[in-house]
């Protein structure tokens, strides 16, 4: 009996291979000149270990030394991320056409004045995580949120992705953030604006866009918002039509 499989191939193999040669967006080949979803999904563990040091850390050191240790991974991110940003700077106007040099050094301007903020973000993290302790009664301790709520997960994945965003570096803020709303249901645009203690609880289908504006002490819990400030349960899910939110007091 003759194997179909093993007779088709071929002629399959020839249908893509011409399927490709059509000059359509889907038919893109430049693989290298594109950014790395992996190494920037790396990029962010390693962002994780360095703004919580002692929750998230590289386990290939036997002997964990602190300053030997985040020394590091911050040349590890500056390298890879320095990489990264000359790659997605050709995808913008302003850079599409420049000298690799000009790109060169926008990359690693960008990269330098990102790691400078860390201390910046996680100061605004340590309201974040006071928050979440304040308003769950459900939690036991500050650690638990920080290994096992998704909405703090989501919250430090905007927080390092805005940074980027607002330095001017396209796409890789999206990717991180896409990636926080395909792993917890939270969907926070790296442009949005939000202060300090801001908690999530229950957060699969919060939408937060870009153009919104959350000022401090907000939380929310799925729940349906307006841009009146007016909100209502419903179906545990929170519809975010781009809104502008006051302090809570």
């Amino acid at each position: 009996m003759k194997n179909i499989i093993e007779n088709e191939v071929g002629a399959i193999l020839t249908d893509i291979l011409d399927d490709y040669k059509k000059g359509r967006a889907v038919d893109k080949m430049d693989i290298y000149n594109q950014p790395d979803k992996t190494e920037i999904m790396d990029i962010l563990d390693r962002l994780f270990s360095i703004v919580y040091p002692g929750f998230f850390r590289d386990k290939t050191h036997k002997i964990y030394n602190i300053e030997h240790s985040v020394s590091t991974m911050i040349e590890d991110v500056m390298f890879h991320l320095n990489k990264q940003i000359c790659v997605v700077l050709k995808y913008t106007k302003e850079f599409g056409d420049n000298e690799e040099e000009k790109l060169e050094q926008f990359a690693q301007k960008a990269t330098v004045s990102f790691m400078r903020r860390i201390p910046k973000v996680r100061e605004y993290l340590e309201t974040d995580l006071q928050a979440a302790y304040d308003g769950d009664p459900a939690a036991r301790s500050k650690d638990e949120i920080v290994f096992s709520y998704p909405g703090l997960y989501a919250i430090t994945v905007y927080r390092l992705a805005h940074e980027l965003f607002l330095l001017g570096v396209p796409l890789i803020p999206r990717m991180m953030t896409e990636q926080a709303h395909s792993k917890t249901g939270i969907d926070i645009h790296p442009g949005a604006t939000i202060g300090k203690y801001f908690f999530i609880d229950h957060g699969t289908g919060i939408v937060i866009g870009e153009t919104t504006i959350i000022h401090q002490r907000r939380s929310e819990t799925a729940r349906c918002a307006s841009p009146s400030n007016h909100r209502r349960q419903c179906n545990n899910l929170l519809r975010c039509f781009h809104p502008r939110w006051g302090n809570c007091h």
